[in-house]
């Protein structure tokens, strides 16, 4: 966090709830013996350096090897400030109660007034609330973080040429391979992904983490994607190894890692669109499926690609789509295009954590994003953000599950 204002409310807010999940702890505890209540108040704190101690040791080390054990530990602040967050309110809105009933609490024989103790009930209820939020993301890092769902969109374009109405496209986005500790999940995404029978099958950037090595034990799975047309990718932010030190110091090992990542799509039988277009005929039509390298409207991330060169390469196609992997990039520059029919994004991960209900869908991500998760329309052209099959720094997802997204084009 550069700004160090927000910095410190943050550290406050985690000594505040820090604080209030000791109080809670100690109020449950009262009725046990001393050496009991003792005993708590020396494990509550116990717990909660250690806990935070391994997940400053894992972020600090985590370029060192075993990432994936990493990443659990440093998730584990997250899952007991979570809950300890959520009890905060009932917690402190008591303390404001009390202090507003200290005014008028009688006075002991010396003068003082008589302290209101804090209620057991209202401690019993925030930690009974707090564990809502603990449960979620710890069922998430079980189970959440490769419960792969299939959504299947139904896309209408009243230009969409004849020979593909009904075709069937195929995306996945942001595999993060890197955070895979065995290759059994993704051969079970695999296996879900040939069952969907697509005619055409597109991934849209972020197959590592950071380095082309990581998605390496993996190609055998991935190369099992069945598809009659070719498999066209894109690159993402975490695709080029940006945020790796060593890569940033030397361009030289920069250059080695990216060209190592382009070989290792090709290997798994995957064809990269950087800046250009590949054309597809079907019954005598065709389309053109065009592909751009990272691109972001945001200043925290980089943009490689070059878009007018891309569209230039599609030509006069009757109906174009875009692979383009961060979704800011749409309307801040894609838009600009009228003829680019649909754009296929990822990046967002729909944050890994929120509410996805039919009637109501609500991420942190969308603070930051204005586009990211599911469809967008603008006049005839369409967006699609992909939450991701699979995951990073949170080993998990709750409410945005892994996704494998099957789009049916139809005409109009």
């Amino acid at each position: 966090m550069r700004n160090p204002l927000v910095l410190w409310l943050v550290l406050g807010l985690v000594v505040l709830a820090e604080w209030y999940g000791y109080q809670a702890a100690r109020t449950l505890a009262q009725h046990l013996s001393p050496g009991a209540r003792r005993g708590v108040s020396i494990g509550y704190w116990v717990l909660t350096v250690v806990v935070w101690g391994l997940a400053i040791w894992a972020g600090s080390t985590r370029q060192a090897g075993h990432t994936v054990l990493k990443s659990y530990l440093m998730s584990l602040p997250l899952l007991l400030l979570a809950g300890k967050l959520v009890m905060l309110l009932p917690l402190l809105l008591e303390d404001l109660t009390r202090l507003v009933r200290s005014f008028s609490a009688p006075r002991a024989a010396d003068g003082t007034r008589v302290a209101i103790p804090r209620s057991e009930f209202i401690a019993k209820l925030a930690l009974g609330l707090g564990a809502i939020p603990f449960g979620a993301l710890l069922w998430g890092m079980v189970k959440g973080g490769t419960d792969y769902t299939v959504r299947r969109v139904t896309l209408k374009f009243p230009n969409l040429p004849a020979g593909f109405d009904g075709f069937k496209v195929l995306q996945i986005s942001d595999l993060h391979t890197g955070s895979f500790n065995s290759t059994e999940p993704l051969e079970r995404a695999v296996a879900m992904i040939n069952r969907q029978g697509a005619d055409l099958v597109l991934m849209t950037g972020d197959l590592v983490n950071n380095r082309a090595e990581e998605v390496e034990p993996h190609i055998p799975a991935l190369s099992k994607i069945k598809s009659d047309l070719p498999i066209f990718s894109s690159l993402g932010n975490h695709d080029y190894g940006d945020y790796v030190a060593e890569f940033r110091e030397d361009r030289a090992l920069w250059r080695q890692n990216l060209q190592r990542l382009m070989q290792n799509h090709a290997k798994m039988g995957w064809t990269l669109l950087n800046d250009t277009t590949h054309f597809i005929e079907r019954g005598g039509d065709k389309i053109a499926i065009v592909g751009i390298q990272n691109s972001s409207s945001h200043l925290n991330f980089h943009t490689y690609g070059d878009l007018p060169k891309a569209h230039a390469a599609s030509g006069d196609a009757p109906f174009k789509i875009l692979l383009s992997h961060d979704p800011s990039y749409w309307e801040s520059h894609i838009l600009n295009y009228p003829d680019i029919d649909l754009t296929l994004s990822g990046h967002t991960h729909g944050m890994q954590f929120g509410l996805n209900l039919p009637f109501l869908k609500w991420s942190p991500v969308q603070y930051a994003y204005k586009q990211w998760a599911g469809l967008y329309e603008k006049g005839r052209q369409k967006l699609y953000v992909n939450v991701g099959l699979g995951f990073l720094g949170y080993p998990g997802r709750v409410g945005f599950l892994p996704e494998i997204t099957v789009f049916e084009l139809r005409r109009a």
